[in-house]
């Protein structure tokens, strides 16, 4: 009778084992381009992924769309590069608990001519009025990213709205890092683009670095577990598991040793 027992209870367990891991076998992670196309993800997903058994899945797309796809259901976890898009994301109820993971920053890229004369500015407002005033092309992703938002901003301390001059010399691409480089480098165009992005970026024609060094082109990362309770589906042990690791002792020191021409790209800091 105990040995039935034994039986039983073992069966159990191994259908209860089954169905966890059949209904938690992968998660799905929005998350912005400059994550994916850096190789950052590529490197240290299969870590987490061998420790665990849960398969990540990545929807790589601009931040304010990656956003719009968690408080659809479509997404299990949010890493993204927008601070007070993230909050509000978490305050009205879609995300539970916002934390950093990582930073980097943006810069200014632009043709060696450099029309505009900002090589070496540190202040990258001033950098855009120069730019603006010059008529000089600026390519911009214009598609909500947190790219996008950060350039905004800069547009918005310098006091100008170049929207109004889209078509000119302020070209609005709507669409990702890669493809808004690609632009700029085809028509000699400025742009602000993560620096992750651009130094795993392969065309880079004549474009350098002219601006960096501005504290407002600190580039926060922050990671959030989309509301269960908003969307069934959501995944939330899963993707719980894979959030404590990514803050934690082996995600972030896996970010920190990811290396691309022996440079740094991203910088931990969990808290």
């Amino acid at each position: 009778m105990f040995r039935a027992a034994l039986t039983s209870a073992l069966v159990l367990f191994g259908l209860v084992a089954n169905f966890v891991a059949a209904d938690e076998p992968f998660i799905i992670v929005q998350s912005t381009t400059s994550t994916q196309n850096s190789g950052l993800l590529d490197f240290i997903l299969p870590g987490f992924e061998a420790e665990t058994g849960i398969e990540v899945r990545v929807v790589a797309v601009g931040t304010g769309q990656a956003i719009r796809n968690a408080r659809n259901g479509d997404g299990d976890v949010l890493l993204v590069h927008a601070k007070p898009a993230e909050e509000a994301f978490v305050a009205e109820g879609w995300g539970i608990e916002r934390r950093d993971v990582m930073y980097n920053d943006f810069v200014i890229v632009g043709p060696g001519s450099d029309p505009a004369h900002i090589k070496g500015m540190t202040d990258a407002a001033a950098a855009l009025v120069a730019i603006a005033n010059a008529g000089a092309p600026f390519a911009s992703r214009a598609d909500d990213s947190g790219t996008h938002q950060a350039e905004l901003r800069l547009w918005q301390s310098a006091g100008l709205d170049p929207t109004a001059d889209s078509g000119t010399w302020y070209r609005e691409t709507g669409s990702g890092m890669g493809a808004t480089l690609n632009l700029a480098a085809g028509m000699g165009a400025y742009a602000l683009t993560d620096r992750a992005t651009w130094l795993a970026f392969a065309n880079k024609g004549d474009l350098a670095i002219l601006v960096e060094g501005d504290p407002r082109l600190f580039n926060q990362y922050g990671v959030i577990l989309v509301n269960p309770e908003k969307h069934s589906g959501v995944r939330a042990g899963a993707g719980q598991r894979f959030i404590d690791w990514l803050t934690g002792p082996d995600g972030q020191a896996a970010i920190a040793s990811y290396r691309l021409e022996g440079q740094q790209l991203f910088f931990p800091n969990a808290r």
